[in-house]
């Protein structure tokens, strides 16, 4: 074990973030925090790596392990380069290389035994250059850089010319060539493109150490989680397994907890009948009953009603009229910027009803087509036809849409005038926004909460088109989820530029890859992408080798795309028990209704026994059989027969009100 919490907990203004934290990390293991944007998560990491101390509990890192942490948007401040700042973590490297070249110096003027002493420490300088990889040194920092995104020509860039997210991942470049036993990242994929994630996570899988992460990223997660650690509500959960693998078991504890509590209200309203039942028999032994019956239900352990899922958010996309077959047509489109292309000659075409994702490497032109298509930019070649009755509902990274000098309750009632202040309530409570949140200026809003106010919008705009850009950053995975539902739910068409494979792998009919100032077209989601990508890579590659005329006529037939298998039906069947499980239903059925029925009956005869015996009484008090004793002597043995038939009918309904 390298890694120990035990009953962390901590709060922030009597707000309490964690309570009773406990887990442990393995040697080697790969973990992931998950939970709901506020849940704590970053704040757990915090407390972690000894930035804030916890309030109780105690967390323990094994004796003699590293930990290295990589906060969110972690920014290198200095003057070096992008290469010299990979570098200087290879300080104990150079100094080790420096002194050996200096040994190298010396020797020309030694001999006899200061000579075998320099040999003999040159000989423990090498060995410790060669086990610390200081001959793999220069390849490696290479690896990492180019495996960030860095190209070759960026390398000799200062580090403080560059943007939050490049100088983001100089600093995950800085912390992987640390190799720590233990490597903590806090969403590490925001600011790497798709080919990055990739080489991240073929890295964190091979890497000698544990690692723990806290990211939205569910694919990145299903690739290298084993162990997932759920903050819910302040309490932690473990599962084993990657992403999928938890939801499904978090899916299902979440049906067990609200059947439990769901079985244990209906309990208690039935106890609370049969209190107040036996309370209207105005019986002593009726009225001890039923205050034994309160004693215990004040004794029962109420189960809280379980968080259920995406019912925060609920997002319903309808366009208020169809568009025609064809909805974009675009042509010969080119655009370059500062004299770098970012592409040349794209055609494509896009019909009503298809969901398309744009996917690429940062910095190919994603973003700047769908403004081209939006006319925020214009197109320095070629052209684009909407198709009849198209309708466009823009969502952009930078949320144009939004006007940061006005409340949230402005900028949708000023838009949308005949909603009433209610309606525009809900609304915004829908995207959560309740109370005094709805007079927050935009401005004030962070990313996420600027994302879900533009969403909100789009919501209202009842387009048939939609094209959206990242629309799932800053969003947290419940939030992602109801969004990939209403997007799977939408009639209209929808294109859109993502980085969130499983969000992608949920929605996407079609991919295009923007790559070498073309697009290359998938008919299929991001599995499909995968599948076909690898060769779609190896035919272009045996293309050149064969222009190159080293391919051999047996290689070139190999290259052939193979044959589709086909899918065998199974042999035979397992057997079925439906007939075992319908009899058994039946028979369950039918012995409920003979309760019921006994229940009803029984029901109805303490009716007819109480208005007997208050007849009795009605009798027994008239003064013309007050005088008769042989009639009072019949209604008395009445009465008392009656009651005692009443007691037992009594125990009987209690026992069937069971």
């Amino acid at each position: 074990m390298i890694l120990s919490c035990q009953n962390v907990s901590k709060e922030f203004v009597e707000n309490k973030v964690l309570q009773n934290v406990s887990f442990h990390i393995e040697d080697y293991e790969k973990a992931a925090i998950v939970g709901i944007n506020g849940a704590g998560k970053t704040t757990l990491l915090r407390i972690i790596v000894g930035e804030y101390a916890p309030d109780e509990g105690l967390v323990t890192l094994s004796k003699g392990k590293t930990l290295g942490y990589l906060a969110q948007n972690h920014a290198v401040n200095t003057e070096n380069t992008i290469y010299e700042e990979l570098l200087s973590v290879k300080k104990h490297l150079l100094l080790l290389e420096e002194e050996m070249r200096q040994c190298e110096k010396d020797m020309k003027g030694l001999s006899g035994d200061a000579l075998d002493a320099l040999m003999k420490r040159y000989a423990d300088l090498t060995h410790a250059y060669e086990m610390g990889g200081g001959y793999s040194c220069q390849s490696e920092i290479i690896g990492v850089l180019k495996g960030l995104g860095f190209s070759e020509e960026e390398f000799s860039k200062s580090v403080s010319t560059l943007s939050g997210g490049q100088k983001t991942r100089v600093a995950l470049g800085k912390l992987l060539l640390q190799k720590p036993d233990l490597i903590i990242l806090d969403e590490p994929t925001n600011h790497l493109d798709l080919n990055s994630i990739a080489w991240l996570e073929t890295y964190l899988l091979n890497y000698k150490g544990a690692v723990l992460i806290v990211s939205h990223d569910r694919f990145f997660l299903d690739r290298i989680a084993t162990k997932i650690i759920e903050i819910d509500q302040t309490k932690v959960t473990t599962f084993l397994g990657n992403y999928t693998a938890y939801a499904e078991k978090k899916k299902m504890l979440r049906i067990a907890a609200m059947n439990a509590y769901l079985n244990q209200q209906r309990e208690i309203q039935h106890q609370e009948a049969v209190i107040e039942k036996l309370r209207s028999f105005n019986r002593e032994k009726s009225i001890k009953r039923a205050e034994s019956r309160e004693k215990m239900l004040d004794k029962i352990e109420r189960i809280e009603k379980p968080t259920e899922a995406n019912t925060d958010m609920k997002l319903t996309l309808t366009p208020h009229r169809e568009s025609g077959k064809d909805v974009l047509k675009v042509e010969g489109l080119s655009k370059s910027f500062d004299g770098k292309e970012l592409f040349r000659d794209v055609s494509f075409e896009i019909k009503r009803g298809e969901h398309v994702a744009i996917i690429g490497d940062n910095g190919t032109g994603k973003t700047t087509l769908l403004k081209i298509l939006n006319e925020v930019l214009p197109a320095d070649e070629g052209s684009f036809t909407l198709g009849t009755n198209v309708e466009i509902g823009y969502y952009d990274q930078e949320h144009h849409v939004l006007h940061p000098e006005k409340t949230l309750f402005e900028e949708i009632s000023d838009e949308y005038p005949w909603l009433t202040n209610t309606e525009i309530r809900n609304i915004l409570a829908a995207f959560l926004f309740t109370g005094e949140d709805v007079f927050k200026l935009i401005r004030d809003l962070s990313g996420g909460e600027r994302g879900r106010m533009s969403l909100a919008k789009l919501m209202l705009g009842n387009a048939n088109f939609l094209i959206l850009d990242e629309p799932t950053n800053h969003l947290d995975v419940a939030s992602k989820e109801i969004l990939e539902d209403a997007l799977n739910n939408y009639e209209g068409t929808v294109l859109y530029v993502s980085h969130d494979r499983y969000f992608i792998n949920r929605t996407a009919h079609r991919i295009l890859e923007l790559t070498q100032n073309h697009f290359v077209n998938y008919i299929g989601n991001y599995d499909y992408y995968l599948e076909k990508h690898e060769d779609h890579m190896k035919a272009l590659q045996d293309q050149l080798l064969r222009e190159q005329g080293s391919l051999s006529g047996a290689n070139a037939a190999s290259s052939k795309k193979p044959s589709e298998g086909t899918l065998n039906p199974s042999d035979s069947k397992p057997l079925s028990s439906g007939a075992q499980d319908y009899k058994a239903k039946k028979e369950e059925e039918a012995r409920i209704r003979k309760k019921e029925n006994d229940l009803r009956k029984c029901e109805t005869r303490i009716a007819e026994l109480e208005d007997r015996i208050a007849k009795i009484d009605e009798e027994m008090s008239d003064p013309e059989v007050a005088t008769k004793s042989l009639k009072l002597q019949e209604l008395t043995k009445e009465q008392e027969a009656l009651r005692e038939e009443l007691e037992k009918k009594y125990e009987e309904w209690e026992t069937l009100a069971e």
